[in-house]
């Protein structure tokens, strides 16, 4: 029965029902399903397939607004039990988590969110289309430790530059690390407007943040 909740709820994230996949998402935690499972073995794998058809021209960018709205909807059912599960250990760091000024793009970052929350990360998403001052300003509202910016054109992507000499501006860049991701950034780009990290995905994103926590100062 598990299994069949799984396969019904990535099915639901990759056709975009928002209104059965919070419904799955809520059978499998009273099957007793651990939210990481759920997130694992359907969201992430969901998600990843409606990215898949998008790169293949299979879908379109209304495909990708309504899966990522049904994924949104199941982690809201989620969230809970990983906030509780998250209250009982240590926070290993916050994170400030939007897309940059001038991109809507939302889904690749909400699963990076989704990801280090469920790893013990307290995440504040401050949504899409914000600019480097909203970046600093929840930094400093949220105590921050972790940014993450993400850039899906290459023209937004210079606005992660922008990030970051706004957080130098602000006195702040010795006290959080960057992380930058996006289809268009590379290593090579974190590296020249002076990030921390590159990640090409939400696993990737979390591996980084684990290092970047524990790197020396």
């Amino acid at each position: 029965m598990s299994e069949e909740i799984l396969r019904k709820l990535k099915q639901a994230i990759i056709d975009g029902e928002a209104e059965d996949a919070r419904e799955l998402a809520r059978q499998g935690l009273d099957q007793g399903l651990d939210p990481l499972v759920l997130i694992d073995e359907a969201l992430t794998p969901g998600i990843n397939r409606v990215g898949e058809l998008f790169t293949n021209g299979d879908y379109f960018i209304p495909n990708l607004v309504i899966a990522g709205d049904a994924m949104k909807e199941a982690f809201r059912v989620l969230e809970p039990v990983l906030a509780g599960d998250r209250a009982q250990n240590t926070i290993l760091g916050r994170v400030v988590l939007g897309t940059v000024e001038g991109d809507v793009h939302e889904i690749g970052k909400t699963l990076v969110g989704t990801m280090l929350t469920a790893n013990g990360f307290w995440v504040t998403d401050i949504g899409a289309d914000k600019t480097a001052a909203e970046f600093v300003a929840a930094v400093q509202e949220n105590q921050a430790t972790l940014v993450g910016a993400s850039a899906l054109m290459t023209t937004t992507m210079l606005e992660q530059r922008s990030i970051i000499e706004a957080l130098q501006e602000a006195g702040l860049r010795d006290q959080v690390k960057v992380l930058v991701g996006g289809s268009p950034v590379s290593q090579s780009w974190a590296d020249e407007i002076g990030a921390d990290g590159y990640a090409e995905d939400a696993m990737s994103a979390v591996d980084l943040a684990l290092r970047l926590i524990d790197a020396p100062e």
